[in-house]
Parts: structure tokens; C-alpha cells; sequence
């Protein structure tokens, strides 16, 4: 489980596709991220863009490797990545640290689209569109996960909500790089998605 408190802004090494079918390739991913190798050990999990991931190697050198699986790929933005690409990064919540964001599985839903963003004094307000069957489990005032960062909605449309980018979020995350255009990994926040199962179930039982 994660936080969505970004903690470092790695930076990809490499992105290898596996040796299998387009529609089925996996990859290996290598990224630069010093402070979340620090303690880190093999299989440990690591968010890189809001995905959670399972580190496989630890060179030594500042540098860990994950496989990246098909349905990760065919679901998120990673496949975009190339060599120099910043990643936002988070190790797992310990059970003895605080909750600063909201609870964030790593889990990606789908891939938005940043639709427009218009800076403030301080601050960016950004709008990111997203599939109708998407935006259903976003709320005004909830939490959503965007590559990665936690963050809180200020508007909600039929295919799109808005966040407002604080200062820290635009200089300590990937967020504050993003252009017109750019994909993101969008992750609602698990409860809507367990209500909405549990309401579902109850009216097939009945």
C-alpha cells in the first residue's frame, strides 16, 4: 500500500520489451531513484508512476529493475517511458508511518489525458480527461491518484474532474512538467470501487 506522497523523482535507465507477441510483450524496466533503493531489498514493492512494481534486481548503483507485466502495459502509461524520463516514486507504507495522502494501492484504473492547465500565482489548476466509466468513481472534494500523486478534486465533469497543483506538488513531482496532451496514470480511490461492488452484489443476490 501506498500514500501518494511522492518521495523521489527518479529518472528511467531503460525500458526493454520482452522477447514475446506485441499483444502479450512484457518489459523490463530499469530506473534511477537513489533514495528508494536505499533500504530497499529484492521484492520489495516501489510505486514508479503510481504503478506498484516488484523490484527484481539491485545492482548497487542507485538503480533497481522491475518487470513490467502485459496488463500493466496495456493499463498504464509506462509503455511511453523512454530512457531520461522522469518517474514520480514511493516505497510501500510502513505500518508505523503516517498516512499523509489516502490510502493508494498502486493498482492503476486507466489513463487519463491532461486536457488543459491554467497557472495561478502559486499554482496550476489542471483538468484531466478520463473515460466516462472512469469519471463515475471520481467526487468532488475526494482523492485521486495521478501518476502517482495524491491529490484532491476540485471539479468533476462527465469525462474529466480538475486538481490544483500546490507549489511542492509542482516542484517535487512530474506533475509540475506535464504539458497539454501528456497521458497519466489515474487511480480512484479504492472505496468508491468497493461500494460500488458491494451495491452491485446485493442487487444480484436479492
Amino acid at each position: 500500500m501506498f500514500t501518494g506522497i511522492v518521495e523521489e523523482v527518479g529518472v528511467v535507465v531503460a525500458l526493454v520489451p520482452g522477447g514475446g507477441p506485441d499483444e502479450g510483450s512484457d518489459a523490463r524496466l530499469t530506473v534511477r531513484g537513489p533514495l528508494v533503493v536505499s533500504d530497499a531489498a529484492l521484492g520489495d514493492s516501489i510505486a514508479v508512476g503510481g504503478v506498484c512494481l516488484t523490484v527484481t534486481d539491485l545492482p548497487g548503483d542507485g538503480t533497481f529493475t522491475v518487470d513490467v507485466m502485459p496488463e500493466s502495459l496495456r493499463r498504464t502509461a509506462l509503455g511511453d517511458l523512454a530512457a531520461g524520463a522522469p518517474v514520480n516514486l514511493e516505497r510501500a507504507l510502513r505500518a508505523d508511518a503516517r498516512l499523509g495522502g489516502h490510502v493508494v494501492q498502486g493498482h492503476v484504473d486507466g489513463v487519463g489525458v491532461v486536457r488543459s492547465r491554467t497557472s495561478g500565482p502559486r499554482w496550476d489548476d489542471v483538468e484531466v480527461a478520463v473515460a466516462p466509466g472512469l469519471a463515475r468513481y471520481v467526487a468532488e472534494k475526494g482523492s485521486v491518484t495521478v501518476s502517482g500523486v495524491s491529490l484532491t478534486v476540485t471539479h468533476v465533469t462527465g469525462d474529466g474532474f480538475g486538481v490544483s497543483l500546490i507549489p511542492t506538488t509542482l516542484a517535487a513531482t512530474t506533475l509540475g512538467g506535464l504539458a497539454v496532451g501528456a497521458r497519466v496514470n489515474i487511480e480512484v480511490d479504492v472505496l468508491a470501487k468497493y461500494v460500488e461492488r458491494l451495491l452491485t452484489a446485493g442487487a444480484v443476490a436479492r
